[in-house]
């Protein structure tokens, strides 16, 4: 079975999260959207785009999104085959959270990692 098939995004926190988007679009030129983040599309040596996208987003410190997770930060994997992964998980003895989320942006699961940090699994919806 596929697990882990990419970086879908990264995710952390920041005391004041519109100065910090300010500061990566003027520094490093990450084009910062309003929603407080930024997506790359996948491109292949020639430039083309291959069919993938990257998200990074800031929130604000002050949120839990990532509870009960205990870092500022979130990974978010691609994964080929949700449902199956989140049962060879918990079949291995992972701690994967009950929850799950099935939206128009794709499937989600999580899991706790042994160091306490929240770690999201992505699968995107057909097509992507």
């Amino acid at each position: 079975m596929k697990r882990v098939t990419g970086i879908g995004g990264i995710f952390f926190y920041a005391q004041d999260p519109k100065a910090l988007g300010e500061w990566y679009k003027h520094h490093l030129g990450i084009d910062v959207q309003a929603w407080g983040g930024a997506a790359f599309d996948w491109r292949g040596d020639d430039g083309q785009p291959v069919g993938g996208t990257t998200a990074w987003c800031i929130s604000a410190a002050d949120s839990d999104a990532f509870a009960p997770g205990s870092k500022p930060f979130v990974v978010n994997y691609r994964v080929h085959d949700l449902p199956a992964l989140l049962q060879a998980l918990r079949d291995e003895g992972c701690n994967v959270l009950d929850k799950t989320d099935d939206s128009e942006f794709g499937k989600f699961g999580w899991v706790i990692d042994p160091e306490g940090n929240k770690v999201e699994l992505w699968q995107p919806p057909p097509g992507q």
